[in-house]
């Protein structure tokens, strides 16, 4: 009684862009208050959202934009890639963020500085010594993610893609990870089933296909650069090192449920001119 008694305060109200003018007496603002509840749990559930931007590459096919600029720091109608990430990433909610950086590190940390990053809280993982590539980057930062499921956006990838919706299926799905995908031509498919799982990977330019699970109906997408993970799959890593984690994705699809989540509109790989 209490709580609903706190909630029906006009300073929650005001605070959640709710009014009571409507309201003829007490009673109906007491029924309001579980209403109002729900309001501030999923507020606080997404100021827990964590993210990875994986922002550490070389960048090799934006040379000659590269030779003097991190990839993180080339600019698209511009803004640098990197603040277009962050800014979409704290619209979402996700407002604690991790970097990896490489490639001109110090660049990276000044633009953050100079912008007071951008209002989020963000830390760096650093590669400097020894680029790691996007599994063994994401294992390294594996302590920022203590709990709760967590997004990981390539820097280079520029999309209107609701990246809410993809972290609310993964979260109801029960998926290991949910992988990004779109219907697209590409040259490396990912293979997936009528269920949307991952089942394998193909090469349409040499053939190559790695299979990890068996299917008789599958269907090629292409790999949007954009999942969202469990913590649980830090404990299922065994490669060390340099690795990818779409080599992680495979083997895991074999014995776990490692699912897609197809999206439509606008998708670029800004990684190369």
């Amino acid at each position: 009684m209490y709580l609903c008694a706190s909630l029906c305060d006009p300073l929650w109200f005001s605070l959640l862009g709710l009014t009571t003018k409507d309201t003829k007496d007490t009673q109906r603002v007491f029924w309001i208050a579980p209403t109002i509840l729900l309001h501030i749990l999923i507020k606080f559930i997404m100021h827990l959202r964590k993210a990875m931007i994986l922002a550490a590459g070389l960048g090799t096919r934006l040379y000659p934009l590269t030779k003097s600029r991190p990839k993180a720091l080339v600019e698209f109608h511009g803004k640098p890639l990197l603040q277009i990430m962050i800014e979409n990433l704290i619209k979402f909610g996700f407002n604690d963020i991790i970097i990896n950086i490489h490639h001109f590190p110090k660049m990276v940390i000044e633009f953050l500085e100079k912008n007071k990053n951008f209002g989020a809280n963000i830390s760096l993982s650093d590669e400097t010594e020894l680029l790691l590539e996007t599994g063994g980057g994401l294992k390294k930062a594996s302590w920022f993610f203590d709990s709760g499921s967590f997004l990981v956006h390539n820097v280079d990838v520029i999309t209107d893609i609701d990246l809410n919706e993809l972290y609310m299926y993964h979260v109801s799905s029960g998926n290991l990870g949910t992988l990004a995908v779109m219907e697209r031509e590409t040259t490396r498919a990912l293979l997936v089933n009528e269920r949307d799982q991952l089942c394998g990977w193909k090469n349409n330019v040499s053939g190559e296909t790695i299979m990890a699970r068996s299917s008789p109906h599958l269907k090629e997408v292409g790999f949007s650069g954009i999942y969202v993970l469990d913590p649980e799959i830090f404990t299922l890593m065994d490669e060390t090192g340099s690795f990818s984690i779409l080599h992680v994705f495979l083997r895991l699809a074999k014995n776990h449920n490692i699912g897609v989540f197809q999206h439509h509109g606008k998708w670029k790989d800004m990684g190369k001119l």
